[in-house]
């Protein structure tokens, strides 16, 4: 389960990424309750995701670029200093009582185009940093560390928002990045062999795309991955209406759905980091992702803060068991030249979230914010089952 920690650079990645992304979790739900209490409206947390997340779309695929012909450390670096300034940006703002609507919604738009670099690149780097028999197993325990640390942010940041404000938490996440740039600084990165750097940005990522238009499976891949994007994950931007409005639970307890859908994941990560020759895995995701609309509808109907804090463990595992095996397939089957443009038009599925979240925090405002989650969770469902009907040759992947 552990196997690609015996890498000296990959501990470093992981430390430093665990204890910063503490840190982004933290944010995350102060940065979700500070746009609710500035304005009480599940339309303007819609609006939020599609701040954060829009540049994804303009931005994510010169960001796998860079990927592939720069020094995936040093880029790394270059994202979370942006990422500081932002956070301590916002953090002055709130302390100072001088924030506005537009300031979250700008600073919002800032992140997006630093995770549009950030997240592609990430990925890109496991396979500098492991041999190859050990990347699914990093794949899997990096997508399990980041859910760890969903699980310590989430909590710690609804219980950081009564204690010292939104302002603090986004101090301490500010605070927080300069971690991973120094484990970042303590590892020894091969370089990029030099006829990639010799080409331009934008033929870099035209031979990307061409690359992957090539390949029915990836291409399959990386449509199918935009269900779960568009109607599954907009739930998370409507927990602050859920615990406030359905389960009565208030900030805490926002924070605790937030850290219950972590340990959900962790538990699916970590099945799968330990499961590196699991058979027959195109299947397997498919029924995961019926499974995880399923125990979606099922959370949408509760209004019990217990049961629905356990069906967001089954939510939490079933989002990211399917989305791991998803980009452990994706990653399997493409090249270590192309790697970084691969996953960079993988998580363009990312900046497709805002398409179901804006829907979704505006059909709130009309049939309120369990039925729309239901809807979404019954779709979700239905196509699961189309696909693994219809669609052989994804049953068939390894």
């Amino acid at each position: 389960m552990f196997a690609s920690l015996r890498h000296r650079n990959y501990r470093y990645f992981w430390i430093g990424t665990l204890l910063s992304n503490i840190g982004d979790w933290m944010d995350n739900v102060a940065f979700n309750w500070l746009m609710w209490e500035l304005t009480g409206s599940g339309a303007f947390l819609g609006l939020l995701a599609l701040f954060r997340a829009a540049p994804i779309l303009v931005f994510t695929l010169f960001g796998g670029a860079l990927a592939d012909r720069m020094e995936r450390r040093r880029l790394l670096q270059l994202t979370q200093f942006s990422a500081m300034f932002l956070a301590l940006l916002l953090s002055a703002l709130v302390l100072t009582d001088v924030v506005q609507v537009w300031h979250v919604f700008a600073i919002a738009a800032g992140r997006g185009i630093v995770m549009s670099i950030n997240m592609p690149t990430r990925q890109a780097m496991l396979s500098d940093i492991v041999e190859r028999k050990d990347l699914t197993n990093a794949i899997a325990l990096n997508s399990a560390t980041m859910n760890l640390t969903r699980i310590l942010g989430g909590s710690i940041g609804g219980i950081l928002i009564t204690v010292i404000g939104t302002g603090g938490v986004f101090l301490v996440n500010g605070l927080s990045t300069t971690i991973l740039i120094w484990t970042l600084a303590l590892m020894v990165i091969p370089p990029l062999a030099a006829d990639v750097k010799r080409r331009s940005l934008l033929r870099s990522i035209g031979d990307g795309l061409s690359y992957i238009r090539a390949s029915d499976i990836l291409l399959s891949l990386i449509l199918l991955a935009l269900a779960p994007m568009i109607l599954g994950m907009p739930y998370m931007t409507l927990l602050p209406i859920f615990a406030d409005e359905v389960l009565g639970i208030g900030n805490e307890g926002y924070g605790v759905l937030v850290a219950f859908t972590g340990i959900g994941a962790m538990i699916g990560a970590l099945t799968i980091a330990g499961t590196a020759n699991m058979r027959h895995r195109g299947r397997v995701m498919l029924i995961v992702m019926i499974a995880f609309g399923v125990m979606l509808f099922a959370f949408s109907r509760s209004t019990d803060p217990t049961l629905s804090y356990a069906l967001l463990l089954g939510v939490g595992a079933g989002q990211t068991t399917y989305m791991a095996l998803n980009n452990t397939l994706l990653q399997t089957h493409a090249s270590d030249e192309m790697r970084g443009r691969v996953m960079s038009v993988f998580f363009l599925n990312r900046g497709m979230v805002p398409l179901g979240t804006v829907a979704a925090g505006f059909l709130t405002e009309f049939i309120g914010v369990q039925w729309t989650t239901s809807l979404m969770a019954a779709l979700l469902v239905a196509l699961g089952i189309a696909a693994l009907v219809f669609l052989p040759r994804l049953r068939a992947l390894e």
